[in-house]
């Protein structure tokens, strides 16, 4: 017997210098009674930068306790699966914040609790709301026309609101004492814990009884599919693909100059536009007048200069000229030589900042010039109308910025370089995002094919949909595919361009929607198993091909009485 529970949110505040205050699941664990034997180890998903620190202890004598902890709630944004499997599988949901960082929970309430609803699915799986925390600016008042204290704190009225949007049970925990820990916090914890292995008893003696009076036709005797990595959860190659892309500066479209025209370091408007609003001002992509910061646009005028240069004549047939990168001097000396290790920041995912100060500390040896450069750093990443402080630099508060910001830039025609002709329309993209996330595309934009010397690549065998999911997979790390054809079609394409990540997360997709369907639906759908098994065997899906076969046998009676039944050999 096992009970798993599943934790969502930070309580710390984001003011707070303390990150060694315990968190409140370790908190109980170590101080509850009916806890033994804790281990804990962390997962994650992406190397420096942990998604969830997993608990393994035993509870009422013999019970086996699972926690996933997961105090960063980007596993939305960058894994949307393993976030959805870890909701599928709990049987208890904790959402915690802290009750003096207001802008964590209007996040958390805006971006992140639809997810949280999806993703639950109308499953009766009990959720905890903990709002942690004394308010620093006193007992906030209850009236609903005060608005003094919601500033800076969030209110009950506020989290008790956020309560009844998930149907949850709102808690309020002043401080992580043995009162608040044990007895509060606990006391609800291990009641929906008990609810949770009654109803699992029950649900398992049903089972027994319905089995007993059940004899059916056995199916032909097939081995149950080995546990498949897809199943497992496949790391993601996001910023690696994109750091690979600095290193071997294929498709570079801007060279940085010291002021002396010395050694260039390349780089691609497409990366820096979508990490910088200092760039998108530098190259063109937003004017001064849409600044709303003069400060950044002061720094960019002061740190930079492009180099004005003749337009080149528009080509007959769709082939670009040879056009060289724009060259930016640029003319801080101290900045220009710690540039490589600016753009190995940026490109590896913006979210290393430790490490980036130990490079440019290494580098410079000097406190002045490093805290100089680093002041540059922070206006280059400043978001304007915002103050940058330090906090927002950090590893543990900062997000991923390209599975959000290169978005802005996915089917615009804003820096494209490409424009791909399909059934009839035309889709905009950028060679540098292309060539980074596909080993296919890298291969015929920079090799002896038409496609290398062209600005409009045709595409057949796929629909502009499936193309566009496609490509918004490279652009953003994530997909969501609306039904389990459409998966199919995702799936093909992604065969056919050989990105396997993908592939992976729509066999996935279609596997966890067949598991979920009832018997009696699956008997009425139009959607033919048979032929998705085909297609799976065609285009080189082992897994999903060796899934379905095993998903017919063990539903034989159903898929015996369809037509498509024959088909089989």
């Amino acid at each position: 017997r096992s009970v798993n529970i599943v934790a969502f949110g930070n309580e710390r505040d984001g003011f707070s210098e303390d990150n060694q205050q315990p968190s409140l699941i370790w908190s109980y664990l170590g101080r509850s009674a009916l806890i033994s034997q804790i281990d804990s180890s962390l997962s994650a998903s992406h190397v420096g930068n942990p998604v969830f620190t997993e608990y393994q202890a035993c509870v009422f004598g013999n019970v086996r306790l699972v926690v996933h902890d997961c105090p960063v709630w980007d596993i939305f944004d960058s894994d949307w699966y393993t976030s959805c499997r870890l909701i599928g599988g709990a049987d208890i949901i904790v959402i915690k914040y802290s009750v003096n960082d207001k802008s964590s929970f209007q996040e958390l309430k805006d971006s992140y609790v639809p997810m949280v609803k999806k993703a639950l699915n109308h499953c009766s799986v009990p959720v905890i709301i903990s709002a942690i925390g004394a308010r620093k600016n006193g007992v906030p008042c209850t009236c609903p026309l005060c608005t003094s204290d919601r500033r800076s704190c969030v209110t009950t009225s506020e989290g008790v609101h956020l309560a009844k949007e998930l149907g949850a049970t709102y808690l309020e925990l002043h401080t992580l004492n043995d009162f608040y820990i044990q007895k509060y916090f606990g006391g609800v914890l291990e009641y929906f814990m008990i609810q949770s292995l009654n109803q699992k008893s029950s649900e398992k003696m049903k089972k027994r009884k319905k089995t007993q009076k059940c004899h059916r036709v056995q199916p032909p005797q097939l081995e149950q599919p080995e546990k498949m990595p897809i199943l497992k959860g496949e790391a993601s190659h996001y910023n690696a693909d994109l750091h690979n892309l600095l290193c071997c500066c294929q498709c570079a479209d801007v060279a940085f100059y010291p002021e002396d025209f010395g050694t260039a370091v390349e780089a691609h408007k497409i990366i820096l536009c979508s990490v910088s609003h200092l760039f998108m001002l530098l190259f063109g992509v937003k004017s001064p007048s849409n600044a709303h910061d003069a400060s950044i646009m002061q720094l960019a005028q002061s740190l930079f200069v492009v180099e004005a240069r003749d337009p080149f004549p528009s080509s007959p047939h769709g082939v670009p000229p040879c056009v060289p990168p724009v060259r930016v001097v640029v003319k801080d000396s101290v900045f220009c030589s710690c540039l490589p290790d600016i753009l190995h920041f940026i490109y590896s995912g913006a979210f290393q900042w430790e490490r980036l100060e130990e490079d440019i500390k290494k580098k410079l040896k000097d406190p002045e010039k490093t805290e100089h450069v680093l002041e540059k750093v922070k206006y280059i990443l400043k978001t304007p109308g915002k103050l940058n402080t330090v906090k927002d630099c950090r590893s543990n508060q900062i997000k991923r910025l390209y599975n959000t910001s290169l978005r802005l830039f996915f089917n615009t025609p804003v820096l494209a370089d490409v424009i791909f002709k399909i059934q009839g329309a035309t889709v905009p993209a950028h060679r540098a995002v292309l060539v980074a996330r596909c080993e296919v595309m890298a291969a015929m934009f920079n090799g002896n094919y038409v496609e290398a010397n062209s600005v409009l690549v045709p595409v057949y065998g796929v629909s502009k949909d499936t193309f566009l999911s496609f490509l918004e997979y490279l652009y953003t790390d994530s997909c969501c595919p609306a039904s389990i054809l459409q998966a199919m079609s995702l799936l093909i394409c992604a065969e056919m361009y050989q990105v396997m990540r993908l592939q992976h997360i729509c066999e996935l997709y279609i596997i966890t929607q067949l598991q979920s369907m009832p018997s009696r639906e699956l008997a009425s759908t139009s959607l033919s198993i048979v032929s998705l098994l085909k297609k799976a065997k065609f285009h080189n899906s082992d897994c999903l091909s060796t899934w379905l076969l095993h998903f017919i046998a063990t539903n034989y009676l159903i898929f015996s009485q369809k037509p498509e039944f024959q088909e089989l050999s």
